[in-house]
């Protein structure tokens, strides 16, 4: 036997435990996983001792800007960062020029993202409503991931760009669509089986708050008089009607980037229930709070805004508790130029696609997770939850043979710097932390060792 690739003397990390075996890998699956040397010679061979190898870790929310943004991001620089940062498969969201809005948009994007890929991808449908409710049956049938419904933003008529800080009476703008419009939106994605993921904050409430501050209170400090315009009843709030909807439309429902602990609570109440609703957080949720501001400036603007210390601890128990299946990076970058200026000026967002593996292998090293969780938290529940497991985020024979090898014994610092993507602003720079990913192995080939990645294209669509 000639195997395509052997890696050797690692320990295998699951969900379910850890072990010390080689696995085998022969056409871009693994072939056998044994902890007895099998025969044969190997045409690569990665030595992973004192090193453990996770099913191929997975980020399911980026936006690489490409079409449309390719100033701040584009496909090739986002996957290359996502390879660098252990990543082995992108989910990239449906907000490009044009918006994944039918099956025609589709067929064109996958078509661009093909020629730039590192890794693995798959692709969101977007939901406008009446707009395109009729299409999303179509989409699922050509093979989009899942659908997003970015609750509470104003929609661009001609591009179907988000608007943010609508205002009555925007030309070419179609306003926040009324719940009635959404619960449309929960009808039409519940015929086509998949998750309906949705943004949850309050237009309405956002709005008010907005334009009459002299509801927030004076005394505040500048970043909690932000937080306060976005509020935790903001998300809460959306979070519980979607809840509503979800449970009446039996449509499965998973709420994007939560951000505060009473959504967490909603969420853990409506899983208790026996209602099909999930959730995601993000490093920036799970590490940063508002004190964070003070030392790192509006380097942390995001929506929905990183919020207070109580939210944080909130979001970790429900990671603890199971109520959040996944951990993402919402990866969002915007040049220095943009992100340059006052907090409530500068648009929110930054890179997180690179960022994400490290900050959650910091988290183990820390002892805020177990080698375990990280397995399911990257790996095994994107995958089944998205449908694309055993394929991905298995380590079973047949699967694909992605792997992200990690070294807890070595440290490193995160520098804006040394980042891949076109536009590194992160509020993370100078972050020092404990393990790195050591290798990136895409269906067998290594897309990144020891932080250097190849400039081989190497990913491929990847449809549920």
């Amino acid at each position: 036997m000639i195997w395509d690739h052997v890696i050797k003397n690692g320990t295998i990390v699951t969900s379910k435990d850890e072990y010390k075996a080689n696995i085998y890998i022969k056409d871009s699956k693994i072939s056998a996983i044994s902890a007895i040397e099998l025969g044969g010679d190997a045409k690569v061979i990665t030595d992973a001792t004192g090193m453990h190898v996770f099913p191929g870790f997975i980020d399911t929310h980026v936006h690489s800007r490409d079409k449309g943004s390719e100033h701040k991001e584009d496909f090739f620089h986002s996957t290359m960062a996502a390879a660098a940062g252990g990543i082995t498969m992108v989910f990239e969201m449906p907000n490009a020029i044009p918006a994944v809005c039918n099956v025609e948009k589709f067929k064109e994007q996958a078509a661009n993202l093909s020629q730039k890929a590192h890794v693995d991808f798959a692709m969101w449908g977007i939901c406008l409503g009446d707009l395109n409710n009729k299409d999303l049956q179509d989409l699922n049938h050509a093979g989009v991931i899942a659908f997003k419904f970015f609750w509470g933003y104003a929609v661009n008529k001609n591009t179907y760009q988000l608007v943010y800080n609508y205002k009555p009476n925007m030309k070419d703008v179609i306003p926040p669509f009324h719940d009635g419009e959404v619960y449309k939106i929960f009808k039409a994605v519940e015929k086509t089986g998949k998750q309906l993921a949705i943004h949850a904050e309050n237009a309405d409430l956002i709005q008010t708050l907005t334009y009459e501050p002299e509801l927030i209170d004076d005394a505040l400090g500048e970043y909690d008089r932000f937080v306060e315009s976005r509020p935790v009843i903001a998300e809460e709030t959306v979070i519980q009607t979607a809840i509503s909807f979800s449970k009446k439309t039996n449509c499965p429902l998973h709420i994007l980037h939560v951000s505060s602990k009473d959504g967490i609570d909603a969420i853990r109440m409506a899983q208790e229930k026996g209602l099909s609703v999930t959730a995601e957080t993000c490093p920036q949720f799970l590490y940063l709070n508002h004190l964070s501001f003070d030392a790192l400036g509006p380097k942390i603007k995001v929506y929905p805004p990183v919020k207070y210390k109580e939210d944080q601890e909130g979001l970790w128990k429900g990671i603890h508790d199971k109520t959040i299946s996944l951990v993402c990076s919402d990866h969002a970058p915007h040049t220095q130029e943009e992100k340059t200026g006052g907090l409530h000026e500068i648009p929110a967002g930054m890179c997180g696609v690179e960022t994400l593996g490290p900050l959650m292998i910091d988290a183990v090293s820390k002892g805020r997770i177990t080698k375990q969780e990280l397995a399911a938290l990257l790996s095994e529940n994107p995958a089944q939850l998205y449908n694309i497991y055993p394929r991905k985020g298995s380590m079973q024979v047949g699967s694909d043979a992605d792997f992200t090898i990690v070294d807890f014994n070595k440290n490193m610092v995160i520098r804006e710097e040394a980042l891949h993507s076109k536009s590194k602003v992160t509020a993370f720079d100078g972050f020092e932390i404990q393990g790195k990913p050591a290798a990136t192995i895409v269906r067998g080939f290594t897309v990144m060792k020891d932080g250097k990645v190849t400039s081989e294209i190497k990913g491929e669509l990847i449809k549920p």
